[in-house]
């Protein structure tokens, strides 16, 4: 009886060391990295002057853009926004290809100057490569341009969510001091011609050119604005060289604004942009950004 007692005991040892083996962290960590990574895949659309993101992977699903918002001309911080800074001008689609990943626009601005727009989505980014020229025998009047991207939903706080159309940019963010700032961010400004939004302008640009609204006296580290999903998995960014402002607006939006400068006759300028839509990790999204963006590491150097 004894040897039967001992041999049922090991037995129950012998059955609980494997179960307490079977949950320890090395068998959680295999399981965890049996877990298929998110497939992300990203699609693009446009109707009237909105383009849109598509994504089943991250909040809202899509990501409107007005795109583009407005073409603008110099000496713009202190001015009548319509009377003075914005150039019209129309946007023509010219293709989508079958999968929704490329699509290519043609903007006609008022005085003369062309665009031309290839956009291209990717798994975790949309890329923009703009041709830029002026076939006249006058210097354009477009100094800088606007896309308007609403990330309102994205956030988690969009007009479904809260009334509070501010509210949003608790989750965003730009550079100052080498790091990620969160807005509101310090010294914000309140005083402009048209209240409220933030206005961050680089040293290369002159400050009477930007967005008339409250114009912040921090210069940002980089041209990288963006801001958290709903859950905090993901961050949306975006980012163009040249750029002109970083912009936080009143449609629950974000912008990094390029540059086009004032073609002179005949002239032709390339401006290109990227939209990050990335797992929330920001030292890798920021490690990614300056891989694309060199010209705004030796900026901020």
């Amino acid at each position: 009886m004894k040897s039967l007692a001992y041999s049922l005991l090991m037995l129950a040892v012998l059955v609980g060391a494997c179960l307490t083996d079977c949950d320890s962290p090395v068998a959680a960590n295999e399981k965890s990295a049996e877990k298929k990574p998110v497939e992300t895949r990203l699609t693009l659309s446009r109707e009237k002057n909105m383009l849109y993101i598509h994504g089943d992977h991250f909040p809202g699903g899509k990501i409107p853009i007005y795109y583009l918002e407005a073409y603008c001309r110099a000496n713009s911080t202190d001015a009548d926004w319509g009377k003075h800074t914005v150039v019209k001008h129309e946007t023509q689609t010219l293709s989508l290809n079958d999968d929704q990943t490329v699509l290519k626009l043609k903007c006609t601005v008022a005085d003369g100057i062309t665009v031309f727009h290839t956009i291209t989505a990717k798994a975790d980014e949309v890329d923009f490569q703009l041709v830029a020229h002026n076939p006249t025998d006058r210097r354009s009047e477009v100094h800088w341009a606007q896309p308007c991207i609403r990330v309102g939903d994205f956030a988690g706080l969009g007009e479904a969510t809260t009334d509070d159309k501010y509210a949003y940019i608790k989750k965003s963010f730009i550079f100052l001091d080498g790091k990620p700032a969160m807005m509101p961010t310090r010294n914000w400004a309140t005083k402009a011609r048209y209240i409220p939004g933030q206005v961050w302008c680089p040293l290369d640009v002159p400050r009477t050119d930007v967005n008339p609204r409250p114009l912040s006296k921090e210069v940002p580290n980089n041209g990288l604005i963006g801001c958290y999903s709903a859950d905090d998995r993901w961050i949306f960014a975006t980012a163009f060289e040249p750029y002109q402002e970083l912009f936080q607006g009143v449609i629950r939006c974000l912008h990094a604004d390029f540059r086009l400068g004032g073609l002179q006759p005949g002239e032709t300028k390339t401006i290109r942009g990227k939209i990050y839509i990335v797992p929330a990790d920001m030292d890798a999204l920021v490690k990614r950004y300056e891989h694309d963006f060199p010209e705004h590491v030796k900026k901020s150097n």
